[in-house]
């Protein structure tokens, strides 16, 4: 472990701070390694099976709020925000983008990964930030994460600083709103921590009363089993079939509990190119995206996080969005392609394709959220 007392902590966290901010972050928060106030929450969670099919968390049990375990030696985390709105963002982006649920034959990637995948993004210029902390003082213990092992980053960023966990369990700033990717470094000097903020959600529940699926069954409380973002990224096999029709035209990931929080309008756009939207994964019709060969979903999306769910999950999921465009109103284009998929050597793309086609138009209110 290296010797934090040769260190000014307060001076180095200010220099940690500066270097970050060159490094495109736009936040750094530190914390300690003392989360057992957390495990409760944790454990019923996971007794709870709100985790659905994601049993690494389960398999990783209380290690996610001991970073000590994790990583032995740590002492303190260094939190870090990075904002991910593109630079050109309009001011009235919130709007456009509820605008895109009104056209059914558009598919909707979630803003976060129209760009490039933030895991690569950030691991790279957290290792940077640790290189640089290492020409200050010298070899010291640390390990950068993001979204990458058992950590509870939410909790980390909020005990840090960053902001507070909101209704919809996501971290919320006043100057930023929710629109930003966390990491963390897990190092072995003792640094003085960040003060944690109030939260400000007060009494409104609009993320609650929005979700689609009404997968916030509490304040601070998520059933990944329903929520759209986990059904489209990290579910394998079938998708209930009594979701599909809530899923809209979604087809990676779902933004409205974020586009609906009053504190998104400070929502901060991004210094890095990065994030630009990626041409074809913003305002594309379901029929070309739906098109892809195998080669070309591989190549559109290099470098993108939308290649780790596989062409298989893209067909999937393109399938339940026309499926319920065709419950808005019958589309031929749409009945073509879905014909063209009809013999596709997925049993699960079959079947999603065989579900949209069976889909008829009903009253659009049934179907689409106000």
């Amino acid at each position: 472990m290296f010797n934090s007392g040769q260190i000014d902590g307060p001076h180095l966290v200010s220099e940690i701070q500066a270097w970050a901010r060159e490094l495109g972050f736009s936040q750094i928060g530190v914390t300690g390694v003392d989360l057992s106030s957390a495990e409760a929450g944790l454990s019923a969670w996971l007794s709870d099976g709100f985790h659905g099919g994601m049993t690494y968390m389960q398999a990783h049990g209380m290690k996610r709020a001991r970073p000590a375990e994790l990583v032995p030696g740590t002492v303190s985390v260094i939190t870090a925000r990075m904002d991910y709105l593109p630079a050109r963002t309009p001011d009235a982006w919130q709007s456009l983008e509820f605008a895109r649920l009104q056209r059914p034959q558009e598919g909707i990637v979630s803003l976060y990964a129209r760009g490039r995948d933030y895991h690569k993004v950030l691991r790279q210029r957290l290792q940077s930030l640790s290189d640089r902390i290492a020409l200050r003082v010298g070899p010291f213990g640390h390990r950068v994460f993001t979204d990458s092992a058992p950590v509870l980053e939410a909790e980390l960023a909020a005990r840090s600083g960053q902001g507070w966990r909101g209704k919809h369990t996501l971290v919320l700033s006043r100057e930023a709103g929710s629109m930003f990717f966390l990491g963390e470094i897990f190092v072995d000097l003792a640094l003085p921590q960040s003060a944690a903020v109030t939260e400000h959600c007060g009494s409104c529940s609009a993320c609650i009363a929005i979700c689609p699926t009404q997968a916030i069954v509490a304040p601070g409380k998520l059933d990944a089993r329903l929520c759209i973002s986990y059904l489209t990224i990290e579910h394998h096999g079938s998708i209930p079939v009594e979701l599909r029709p809530l899923m809209g035209n979604r087809i990676y990931g779902c933004d409205d509990c974020q586009l609906v929080c009053p504190w998104n309008k400070f929502a901060q756009r991004s210094a890095l190119p990065d994030f630009d939207e990626r041409a074809g994964l913003s305002g594309s019709q379901m029929v070309q995206l739906f098109g892809w060969t195998e080669e070309e979903f591989l190549r559109f999306t290099e470098g993108s996080p939308i290649r780790r769910i596989g062409h298989e999950r893209w067909l999937r999921n393109i399938a339940v969005a026309m499926g319920n465009a065709l419950r808005v109103s019958d589309d031929v284009a749409i009945r073509a392609a879905l014909d063209a998929r009809s013999g596709h050597g997925s049993e699960v793309v079959r079947e999603h394709v065989s579900w949209a086609l069976s889909q008829t138009a009903v009253m659009p209110d049934s179907i689409r959220h106000p």
